[in-house]
């Protein structure tokens, strides 16, 4: 089973992204996603730039991703799609169905999370166009995956999103900008003050979600770390790390430690424990509320 790291979700500094990268260039992490998914206004990389960094990492033997927008907003989103699909050197994800009929027949190509399947006749339509791996859903659980396991067509690969908070909706609004009363068009670039999103709190003072620019996200991080030996006995192929400001690489050491049995899942679990930006979360996996944290059961338990 590979680890993979996700697109970065956040809004960074240019030199900070460049320094970010170069040090997921040593971790043991075997595919990486790059390219901007969440809003077109964030300026610091241009396609250029995501590009000289996929060549450094390819370079250092990592497999790279080219990931597209969620969410396509105007005709300047439109002509960066088609400058991504038609790259000629990486693989890309395609994030809506406009990216997958720019790929589709032409290349292979993986199907992002946010195309939202659930089913396995749209997975074997998806291969018909070209997907050589799909990711799964966030809000799946364990029980539909494993049907859709026994269903997948052959020759296309399962991701799994393991760690870290969760993408949950778009909108065409700019919640982080709302929040300082600025119009979207408008926004300061606000991203660019919350490292790790900007965290709403109840009246109690406990982590509701997280806004990120026209994207809402978990307040708790998602941590499927305990479930990887299931997900293998599965047939999982990839399971997905999303970058976040601190100690991205020492949890892609965590993974690797447990995928390769240097580590025990204890001792990791222990370990991330004061790594991650929030409490963990598993809900979804067990097909609970996915704010909910259950320890690990045995499946159909």
């Amino acid at each position: 089973m590979k680890l993979a790291l996700g697109p970065l979700l956040y809004y960074w500094q240019r030199d900070a992204v460049f320094r970010f990268y170069e040090a997921i260039a040593a971790t043991p992490v075997d595919i990486v996603y790059l390219g901007e998914t969440v809003c077109s206004r964030r300026h610091e990389l241009r396609l250029a730039d995501w590009l000289n960094i996929a060549g450094q990492l390819r370079a250092a033997g990592k497999e790279v991703v080219l990931s597209t927008q969620v969410l396509i907003e105007s005709g300047a989103d439109v002509t960066v799609l088609h400058k991504i699909a038609a790259n000629g050197e990486f693989m890309v994800e395609a994030n809506d169905m406009g990216a997958v009929h720019c790929l589709e027949g032409k290349v292979p190509f993986v199907a992002g999370p946010h195309l939202n399947i659930y089913n396995v006749p749209t997975l074997a339509w998806l291969s018909g166009l070209g997907i050589a791996r799909w990711v799964m859903p966030l809000e799946m659980g364990r029980d539909d995956l494993a049907l859709m396991q026994q269903g997948r067509p052959p020759g296309v690969a399962t991701e799994v999103f393991a760690y870290g908070r969760m993408p949950l909706a778009f909108s065409a609004r700019c919640f982080t900008a709302r929040h300082r009363n600025l119009p979207k068009d408008d926004c300061q670039f606000s991203c660019l003050d919350h490292a790790d999103g900007l965290m709403m709190r109840t009246r109690e003072n406990e982590g509701f979600l997280v806004l990120n620019g026209t994207q809402t996200q978990s307040a708790k991080v998602y941590n499927l770390l305990p479930e990887l030996d299931a997900m293998q006995a599965m047939g999982v192929d990839v399971v997905r790390i999303s970058p976040q400001s601190q100690h991205t690489a020492e949890i892609i050491n965590l993974f690797h430690g447990v995928l390769t049995q240097q580590t025990t899942v204890v001792d990791a679990m222990q370990a991330m424990a004061g790594l991650m930006p929030d409490q963990a979360c598993n809900g979804y996996w067990y097909g609970k509320p996915g704010l909910e944290q259950l320890l690990p059961q045995p499946a159909h338990a």
